[in-house]
């Protein structure tokens, strides 16, 4: 059974029907067993959705804050029913209890875990921003996703995500290191 939400933003109300939504995830560790994090992190995510599918794990030098370790990313694709804000919170709280430091901007972190995109959904309002305000522009989330979904098209700009790939300068270093099996 279908079950609506009416759900609250800064400039406008709207219902989201909880029907599956495949959603998009980013995830990256620079501290610690970088490998071991991510494990955990994509284990712990079955809480909140069915993980459908998971990209290959790539070394990632740190964009914006380099005086830190290289990070291993990867991408997931993620079936939920939660609401954007609902699933949010239940990221920051596995974050949280991983026992995420936020310390430092852009810092360090032992595991960090970003909405990319949420079915088509496009929501700008306090502490959560979908399709992901970077994500066009950081190889690092790129590469992975392409990875799992190539022709997946990004709802403001209207390109598939191995075209906005295809579209940054290779200027950030990024090694494919491991697949999703491994």
């Amino acid at each position: 059974m279908r079950t609506a939400e009416f759900y609250n933003t800064n400039s406008f109300n709207y219902r989201i029907l909880r029907m599956p939504q495949t959603v998009y995830l980013s995830l990256g560790s620079n501290v610690g067993d970088r490998t071991l994090n991510l494990k955990t992190a994509i284990e712990k995510l079955a809480r909140v959705g069915k993980v459908q599918a998971t990209s290959s794990l790539y070394e990632t030098e740190p964009v914006e804050v380099s005086d830190q370790p290289w990070f291993l990313n990867c991408a997931l694709a993620l079936e939920t029913q939660n609401t954007p804000r609902d699933l949010l919170e239940a990221l920051l709280g596995i974050e949280e209890e991983m026992g995420r430091q936020r310390t430092r901007n852009k810092g360090p972190r032992n595991i960090d875990i970003d909405i990319l995109l949420f079915g088509n959904f496009i929501l700008d309002e306090k502490g959560l921003t979908i399709p992901h305000p970077a994500l066009q522009q950081r190889r690092f989330v790129l590469d992975p996703l392409a990875e799992i979904a190539p022709d997946l098209r990004h709802p403001l700009l209207k390109r598939t995500i191995a075209e906005l790939r295809d579209q940054l300068s290779p200027a950030q270093q990024i090694t494919r290191i491991a697949s999703s099996g491994s």
